[in-house]
């Protein structure tokens, strides 16, 4: 039985991931600073640590009858757009004391595969209709916020483990992805789970507030494909980051009018001043595509199975 440490477990992605593995028979480890919000976990063993602690990171990495067989390290502190732009400082300190020490103690111990989790921040700020950029074109690096440019260090970081140390590491950069089982409700949610919380709140006819114009143009993507794409990437033979990301590029507006559509209900959007972050960002999936990944929902499947789980939520608050 092959053995996997998944640092993040307790998180949307990571919780997803256990799961994922567990159905591909690993003996999993899960370890966090907290234990899943909205599920129960899936792992054989969860520890709860802080891995910004040299000693936790230890402590995670270790294993009473050897070394673990594929380490994916998910962990970091990180959230929606709102967060981004007001939590600089606790983003670049903590996720990045977290990748270093995972990272050299990971090498140190001999792991044999290690896969680190990026992101499609590290892209710069596009416009719409701009030509896909490539994984190679982040650099000349300019990211549009801190998130992204701590993401750009650790990926570097991993890469030159990977080189000096002997150390296979595989890197994907996601893109937004949203379903169920995710932060929905108090400043750290995504776009998809925030607009999905508006329209349950609201009533048929009702106006829910959206950040900015409307105009800005994203991909969503399902965690399902996110998962089945981190696993195909770990077990490939990419070297350097791959982008993971759903080929349907939408307006905010479309996201909320998707939203509203699954609801069954017409939803009016009034434009407010907040962060929007970035116009565009348009990638590559040409890299992914080679080891035979597809995404297989469009963001109106994935929000079929999103908006229910979240309208749930916010039922059940009440």
């Amino acid at each position: 039985m092959k053995t996997a440490l998944v640092c993040g477990a307790g998180g949307f992605i990571g919780g997803h991931l256990v799961k994922k593995l567990k159905r591909e028979s690993y003996w999993v480890r899960a370890v966090d600073i907290k234990e899943h919000e909205f599920a129960p976990t899936h792992a054989d063993e969860f520890l709860l640590v802080d891995l910004r602690k040299e000693e936790h990171c230890k402590k995670a990495l270790t294993l009473n009858n050897g070394t673990f067989d594929e380490v994916y390290q998910l962990a970091a502190d990180m959230g929606g757009m709102g967060f981004i732009h007001s939590a600089e400082c606790e983003i670049m300190h903590n996720s990045a004391l977290i990748n270093i020490y995972m990272t050299d103690n990971a090498a140190k111990m001999g792991v044999p595969r290690y896969f680190f989790s990026s992101s499609v921040c590290v892209y710069r700020d596009m416009q719409p209709g701009e030509p896909e950029m490539t994984e190679a074109e982040a650099i000349p690096a300019n990211p549009d916020n801190e998130y992204g440019w701590e993401k750009l260090y650790a990926e570097r970081m991993a890469m030159a483990y990977e080189r000096n140390r002997g150390m296979t590491v595989r890197i994907a950069r996601f893109q937004n992805c949203y379903g169920p089982e995710g932060t929905w409700t108090g400043g750290r949610e995504k776009a998809p789970a925030a607009i999905c919380r508006k329209v349950a709140e609201a009533e048929d006819g009702g106006t829910i507030e959206v950040w900015g114009d409307g105009t800005a143009i994203r991909s969503y993507t399902y965690v399902d494909d996110m998962v089945e794409g981190i696993f195909m990437v770990m077990h490939s033979d990419l070297v350097g980051p791959t982008n993971i990301g759903c080929p349907q590029y939408v307006s905010v507006n479309e996201l909320v009018a998707t939203v509203a559509e699954v609801a069954g209900k017409h939803i009016n959007i009034k434009h407010v001043d907040g962060p929007v972050g970035v116009q565009a960002r348009n990638f590559s999936n040409t890299r992914i595509y080679s080891i035979g990944w597809q995404s297989k929902f469009d963001l109106k499947a994935g929000i079929e199975r999103t908006y229910p789980w979240i309208e749930k939520q916010v039922q059940t608050a009440k």
